[in-house]
């Protein structure tokens, strides 16, 4: 199946084509393209909650294109100032398109070095400290509720190391806000004497939100040619309009959406994302947008992201793979022609250039509304996100009860590593057993009627490259001994990404949480420009990690905890040697 003209042709091969084409039909019928663009809720749900104000995503590109001249000056008085280094504090929506706009297009020389805070480990804060001079760089606070509390943490410690550097008077021109109006934010810069608030349109939630401030005001101080940008996105907004059949040189968001929707229907709900390296950071920001929008009510599409690429016959039949590629690279294109014949269906997507990075966003956004509709879901709530969020503030309201944190006992110690089973607890005495008796459960899911399973490794750790290095081959044994999709994510980032899938979807997912014991601590203030504080970074990173295992916990989902010790790759590397 080949859609749409060269610049934006999806292929598509080894799909039920039958199934496809129906749900097409229907969609043609129902008139769900035009009834999305005319802002009609019902596509989705009987009720417009949460649904009439999330559709900004729609002409955001449009509207931002208006604001070009006041962002290019802007940007030109930050350069003209001397500062050479951002640091944006953010999480989730506020911070991936961010992220891949840096890791993407790089830093254009002249302009300013984005660097990235979504991590609330010691350890993470006091190397993103270290890396800084505070006397040139520009802090991006980055949040739509204004109220993330990981963000709002961030900024309180890196607020109070500026004004201690720099003084009160000179403190808050290094800051920026980007908020939603009346936010909680938005009154604190003003009070701190923020150098400039961004508002955004608050009828874009988070993740929907990378062609608006939170997406292009980093971008442009990284030097992002933010027209051209632009131009591609609403390239693909006209493309995306109508929807007639047949489909040929037509809509390809709404064919890819269907495709999404229909296939994870059939069990092929493991989206596994496939790309040219210069491409390859885009997973990061499709990952929240997939798993936050569909994960929910029993269903899910889970995307796979930095998976290393197996051979055909070690993936099971749950896999639908897409493979976005950079024109002229041909990195991966053998091996995606073994899953192709090898009957795994397959979506093969190519850029010109990386500005066509503007139009693939928006070609994503509404692909996800469609496999919404496919799905019989609201693709713009959230209604499992809380849940850990809940738990992780009554984890710290007793702490400044009790003083201290309400600790489980391990069930089983070894080289100084903890382990925790929770109520999965076999007896087993050793890892080994442990590991065999936990992957038991995937069968029993199965034999449930549940599908197939997946792992989640939820890495509460410093990230850092020998750590990213061990998780992957942690990732990577499990995969081949189990055939299973295995995803890794830093806490409490992934929360914020496939936070809401892990608890909203159909229950199959296995979870193996990794935290360690900080050897360094950070105070975190009570209030801007005060030394006063009743908890740290540790004590904070610490109670999202048993909040979240609760959630899951509660949510029936199958979860096993290891507490590492003060090696953490070497750690990870033993729970890998053990794995059988």
């Amino acid at each position: 199946m080949e859609i749409g003209p060269d610049t934006y042709r999806i292929t598509a091969d080894n799909l039920p084509d039958a199934f496809v084409q129906e749900e097409l039909g229907r969609l043609k019928t129902d008139l769900i393209i035009e009834r999305i663009w005319d802002g009609d809720y019902s596509v989705w749900s009987a009720v417009p909650t949460e649904i009439s104000n999330r559709l900004g995503w729609l002409h955001s590109h449009r509207v931002m294109e208006e604001t070009l001249p006041e962002l290019k000056d802007f940007i030109e008085q930050i350069r003209a100032e001397g500062f050479n280094q951002a640091l944006l504090l953010g999480m989730g929506g506020s911070s991936l398109a961010p992220e891949i706009f840096r890791k993407i297009f790089r830093v254009r020389e002249g302009f300013l070095n984005l660097d990235i805070m979504d991590s609330t480990d010691p350890g993470a804060v006091l190397e993103k400290e270290k890396n800084i001079d505070l006397h040139k760089t520009l802090f991006i606070v980055s949040t739509k509720s204004g109220g993330t509390v990981e963000t709002l943490s961030l900024m309180k410690y890196f607020y109070n190391k500026s004004l201690h550097s720099l003084g009160r008077e000179n403190a808050g021109k290094h800051f920026i806000a980007i908020t939603d109006p009346g936010s909680g934010l938005e009154k604190t810069a003003k009070e701190l004497a923020f150098r400039k608030v961004f508002l955004n349109d608050p009828d874009i939630g988070g993740r929907y939100s990378a062609l608006s401030y939170f997406g292009l005001v980093p971008a442009g101080l990284i030097g992002v040619d933010l027209k051209r940008l632009l131009q591609s996105a609403e390239e693909m907004s006209l493309k995306s309009r109508t929807f007639d059949l047949p489909f040929k040189e037509g809509n390809t968001p709404a064919v890819l959406g269907t495709i999404l929707g229909v296939l994870s229907k059939k069990g092929r709900d493991k989206l596994t994302f496939i790309a040219s390296p210069e491409l390859k950071a885009f997973g990061m920001w499709l990952e929240q947008l997939l798993a936050e929008s569909t994960g929910k009510a029993g269903k899910g599409i889970l995307p796979v992201v930095g998976e290393t690429i197996r051979s055909p016959e070690a993936y099971a039949g749950d896999r639908l793979f897409v493979y976005f590629r950079l024109n002229g690279d041909s990195t991966y294109d053998d091996k995606v022609k073994q899953l192709k014949q090898a009957g795994h269906p397959v979506i093969w997507l190519s850029l010109n250039d990386i500005y066509g990075l503007g139009g693939e966003m928006f070609r994503w956004m509404m692909a996800t509304a469609v496999a919404g509709w496919a799905m019989g879901i609201n693709p713009f709530d959230q209604p499992n996100v809380e849940s850990a969020k809940v738990l992780t503030r009554k984890i710290i309201t007793k702490y400044r009860e009790k003083g201290e944190l309400d600790l489980p006992s391990p069930d089983l110690k070894f080289d100084n590593v903890e382990v925790y089973l929770g109520s999965e607890n076999s007896g087993a005495e050793d890892l080994k057993q442990i590991w065999r008796d936990f992957f038991k459960l995937a069968s029993r899911n199965k034999l449930k009627g549940r599908g197939l399973s997946y792992v989640a490794v939820q890495a509460y750790l410093q990230p850092g490259p020998e750590t990213d290095l061990a998780l992957q081959g942690l990732r990577d044994k499990i995969g081949a001994l189990y055939q299973m999709a295995v995803t890794v994510g830093y806490g409490p980032r992934f929360l914020h990404s496939t936070g809401q899938l892990h608890k909203g979807d159909a229950g199959h997912g296995l979870f193996i949480q990794l935290t360690s014991k900080s050897p360094q601590d950070v105070p975190i203030p009570d209030q801007p420009g005060s030394d006063h504080a009743t908890i740290s970074f540790n004590l904070l990173i610490s109670a999202q990690a048993l909040g979240d295992r609760q959630a899951l916990l509660e949510a029936g989902r199958k979860v096993i905890h290891f507490q590492l010790g003060d090696d953490t790759p070497a750690a990870i590397n033993k729970l890998t040697e053990l794995l059988v």
